[in-house]
């Protein structure tokens, strides 16, 4: 009988990792779509480049430590599309490839590749820009849509503008909803978001137990400190982080009670940063910080397992 070795998370399911990698592609397409439609073709440029760094990354990578070639299950591509999304559009176009080299080599494959890393590899390619390149990392300029229709002069390129969390006053709900608001090219747009969840949880890629802890700490939490709940989790990357990246099957618990703790432990962190921190964003640096905890979590939320000997000292 032979055995197959390899690393968890273990579930009984009839997916494999491409079907799920492909999940996840399909429920980013909407706010992919957004995301370009409301920056123009500079953004397609900046996640095509982040895309294909990614690939080719891995691709180089397991060939020199003569691996076998796996690209085709479409984490790579999953990788370099969020680490796109979480990009302002106007970024130079060598830094997506450094972060997907960054997320691919460092995060992922040093550790020993897929299933290995213990944070999630996006991320952490976006915290070490954020931290390396803040003044090209934190430019956020408003969509071409919108500048078309204001009285800024229709062949601007591209126009600064300060993002919802840092003048939150000066966009109403709906642009907050839509996307006629500075910011990253994936997070801009909530309902596109939305409508990738809601098809997450339609395959059951996803559960719901993070993204609504999530959130909801953050909207709690939020009104608890005299700030607009709704503005909050409409503001920034909050549902973007929420979605796609803390529901990483690698990196968060393994059950759903470490779920909903991981979920909480990420709005918890993500309002103390926005109210008390120097960053006006900290949905990154939560996550990251709760993909650390996630062994302890999985520890504290064991199942007990029955039928053992109690070991006594």
């Amino acid at each position: 009988m032979n055995l197959r070795l390899s690393a968890g998370p273990h579930f009984v399911a009839r997916e494999s990792t491409q079907t799920l990698m492909l999940d996840v592609i399909i429920a980013l397409i909407p706010t992919t779509a957004a995301g370009v439609y409301l920056f123009g073709i500079r953004a397609a440029w900046v996640l095509a480049i982040s895309v294909i760094s990614a690939v080719l990354a891995e691709f180089i990578w397991q060939k020199l430590a003569k691996k076998p070639v796996r690209v085709s299950d479409l984490s790579a591509v999953v990788t370099g599309l969020i680490l796109g999304l979480n990009m302002p559009p106007e970024v130079p176009l060598w830094l997506p490839a450094i972060g997907s080299f960054l997320a691919i080599m460092l995060v992922k494959q040093l550790f020993g590749g897929l299933g290995q890393n213990f944070m999630n590899p996006a991320l952490l390619a976006r915290g070490v820009m954020l931290v390396s390149w803040p003044a090209l990392m934190s430019v956020y300029t408003l969509p071409v849509r919108v500048l078309g229709n204001t009285s800024v002069e229709a062949s601007a390129d591209a126009v600064s503008a300060a993002t919802a969390l840092i003048r939150p006053s000066a966009y109403s709900t709906y642009d907050l909803l839509i996307g006629n608001i500075p910011g990253a090219i994936g997070e801009v747009c909530k309902l596109a978001i939305i409508i990738g969840f809601l098809y997450l949880l339609f395959v059951g890629t996803i559960s719901w137990h993070i993204p609504v802890c999530f959130v909801g700490t953050v909207a709690l939490l939020s009104w608890i400190l005299g700030s607009d709940p709704l503005i909050a989790i409409l503001s920034g990357g909050v549902l973007f982080g929420a979605v796609f990246m803390a529901t990483d099957y690698v990196t968060n618990p393994m059950l759903n009670i470490g779920h909903i703790i991981f979920g909480i432990g990420c709005g918890v962190i993500v309002v103390v940063i926005r109210k008390f921190g120097s960053y006006p964003e900290g949905v990154t640096f939560a996550i990251l910080i709760m993909n650390i905890l996630t062994p302890l979590i999985d520890r504290w939320t064991h199942r007990r397992v029955y039928g053992m000997v109690k070991k006594h000292a």
